[in-house]
C-alpha cells in the first residue's frame, strides 16, 4: 500500500474522458509510478463555475502524486448553466473508477478535491453521489460505477453560491465586501452559471442541509484562510455546523491572516502545510 512518506517519480497525461458534440473535455492525470494500488482525487478548478481549466493546479497536483496520490485534474463545461458542470465531473468521477485498475489505483479509494467554486462542486457531488441530474451522462456500454466519494477536500470554498451572490450585491449586514472587489464581474459570473436565485439555493450544501435533504457525508477536509475578501466566512462556519450536526466528519484547518491563494505558491510554507495536510487526509481515508 503506497504511504504519504513516501516520495515517488510520477508520469503526466492528458487523456480525453468525454466528449460533448464534437468538443473533447480533458483529463490532466498525475500518476505516481509504482504498483499502488494508489490513492485517486479528482481535482476540479477554481474559476466562479465559468472560467478556469484543468492545468490551473498542475504545480499542487504534481505535488501530491509525488506524495503517492494519482490526481485527475478536469475540464468541465464552464460555458453551460448549472447543473452541466456537475453532470461533466460525476461522469469523471465514474470514469476514474474504470481506470483505476490501469493506473495502478485503487477504484474502491476515489475522492475529489477542488479550490473556491471547485471546492463547492466537490462538496456537492460528495452530498449528493446519486442525484439523477449529475448522473445523466451514461458511461460506455459494459463500464459499471457509481458517483460514491471515499472523501472530499476543499480548498478556500465559495460554499454558499446565494450567500456569495447577495455579499456582492452588498444585501448583507453581516459581511461587507472590500472596496477594490470587483463585484460586478463575481454578480456576473453567478448569473451566467446559476440562472436564478432559486438554483443558488437549492445547490447550497448548508441550505441543502438546513432543509433537512438526507444525502451522503463523506469524510471531509477545510482548509482556508482565515479572511478571504471572495468567499464569506460565516458561510463557511454554517456549513461546517451543519455538516458536523447532520453527523458528518470535517477537518478544519484555518490559516491566520490573509493573502493570495493556499496553492498559489508552493514556495510558501503555507502551501507545504496545505498539501501535508492534504495528503495525510487522503491517505487516511482512501488508502
Amino acid at each position: 500500500m503506497a504511504t504519504s512518506t513516501q516520495t515517488y517519480e510520477i508520469d503526466v497525461a492528458d487523456v480525453e474522458y468525454l466528449q460533448h458534440g464534437d468538443t473533447p473535455l480533458m483529463a490532466k492525470v498525475f500518476k505516481p509510478r509504482g504498483s499502488g494500488p494508489f490513492p485517486i482525487m479528482v481535482e476540479l478548478h477554481g474559476g466562479a463555475w465559468v472560467r478556469g481549466d484543468r492545468l490551473n493546479g498542475d504545480a499542487a497536483n504534481e505535488a501530491l502524486a509525488k506524495m503517492g496520490v494519482i490526481v485527475a485534474a478536469l475540464d468541465f463545461r464552464t460555458e453551460a448553466p448549472y447543473p452541466a458542470s456537475l453532470a461533466d465531473i460525476h461522469y469523471g468521477i465514474r470514469w476514474c473508477k474504470t481506470q483505476a485498475a490501469g493506473w495502478n489505483g485503487n477504484p474502491d479509494g476515489i475522492g475529489a478535491m477542488g479550490t473556491s467554486s471547485g471546492a463547492h462542486q466537490a462538496m456537492l457531488l460528495g452530498m449528493r453521489p446519486d442525484d439523477s441530474r449529475y448522473s445523466e451522462l451514461p458511461l460506455p456500454t459494459g463500464a459499471v460505477a457509481d458517483g460514491t466519494l471515499g472523501c472530499v477536500i476543499m480548498v478556500s470554498p465559495v460554499i454558499d453560491p446565494l450567500g456569495r451572490y447577495h455579499y456582492v450585491q452588498g444585501l448583507r449586514d453581516d459581511v461587507t465586501p472590500p472596496a477594490e472587489m470587483n463585484t460586478e464581474r463575481v454578480a456576473q459570473a453567478h448569473d451566467q452559471y446559476w440562472q436564478t436565485e432559486e438554483a443558488m439555493s437549492e445547490a447550497a450544501p448548508a441550505r441543502i442541509l438546513a432543509r433537512g435533504e438526507r444525502t451522503a457525508l463523506p469524510p471531509t477536509l477545510c482548509v482556508a484562510r482565515n479572511y478571504e475578501a471572495s468567499h464569506p466566512r460565516p458561510d463557511l462556519d454554517e456549513f461546517i455546523e451543519q455538516y458536523r450536526k447532520a453527523g458528518g466528519q470535517i477537518d478544519v484547518n484555518i490559516f491566520d491572516g490573509e493573502g493570495s491563494g493556499l496553492l498559489s505558491d508552493l514556495s510558501l510554507p503555507i502551501a507545504e502545510q496545505s498539501l501535508d495536510l492534504m495528503s495525510a487526509f487522503i491517505h487516511q481515508h482512501l488508502g
